[in-house]
Formats: C-alpha cells, sequence, structure tokens
C-alpha cells in the first residue's frame, strides 16, 4: 500500500478515536460526593452512552468507510445547530464561545468522515475495497 493511502486509512480513524475519547470525559461529572458509589456509576454509565454510539458508528466506518464517512459527516452537520442552540439559548453563552463548543466538537467528526470517505475512494482507486 501506498503512503498516501495508509496514512488516509488510519488517519480517520485516529482521529475518531481521540475525539470520542474527548466526548468520554465530560461523563466524569458523574462523579459527585453526594451520591452513593452505585448511583455514581450508573450515572457514569449514562454519560457514556453517546461515546458508545460514537464507537459503534465507528466500528460501521472501519467496515465500510463510505458509510460511515457519511455518517460521521452528517452526524456532525446536524448536531452543529443542536450543539449552537443548547449553548446559546440554554446556557447563555455568547457566539465566539458557542463556536468554539462546535469547534471542539462538531468539526472533528466532520473532518472524519471526510477523511473515511477520502480513504474510500483511495482505496477504490487502488483496487483495494475493503468490507465488500
Amino acid at each position: 500500500m501506498k503512503t498516501s493511502v495508509k496514512l488516509f486509512y488510519w488517519l480517520p480513524r485516529i482521529i475518531c478515536m481521540l475525539a470520542i475519547l474527548f466526548v468520554s470525559l465530560f461523563a466524569a461529572d458523574a462523579f459527585q460526593s453526594n451520591f452513593s458509589i452505585g448511583e455514581q456509576l450508573a450515572d457514569f454509565a449514562i454519560h457514556l452512552i453517546p461515546s458508545f454510539i460514537l464507537l459503534g458508528f465507528l466500528l460501521i466506518a472501519w467496515k465500510w468507510e463510505f458509510i460511515g464517512g457519511i455518517i460521521f459527516t452528517v452526524l456532525g452537520l446536524v448536531m452543529t445547530p443542536v450543539i449552537f442552540y443548547h449553548n446559546y439559548s440554554v446556557n447563555h453563552f455568547s457566539v465566539t464561545q458557542c463556536v468554539g463548543i462546535i469547534s471542539m466538537i462538531t468539526v472533528p467528526f466532520m473532518v472524519v468522515g471526510v477523511l473515511f470517505i477520502v480513504s474510500h475512494f483511495k482505496h477504490k482507486k487502488m483496487g483495494i475495497l475493503r468490507g465488500t
């Protein structure tokens, strides 16, 4: 395999894993001293549900790059206005704060989606199709 094909194979997977780990960090707010350890662990598991869903999408993308690329791109595009509205209207953040939050949470998944699609077409061009 050429170096560029290897790069486009691993880059979206690594970025996606890092982005999922970043999203998983938000589950740490489940640990509060005024709850029992059982309640805290249950809360932690509930807070990790988005990370498990993203991990499922990553597994799909690992097997079928084009479909996974579409999923991640659409996910990023759909979640951008949702996160913006929540932070602007509900949390009363400024527009620049909202854009910063969006760039940290949704943009990596849009980039991952585009990279998976590019990887798919690079493999197709090289005659190396995965998941077929």
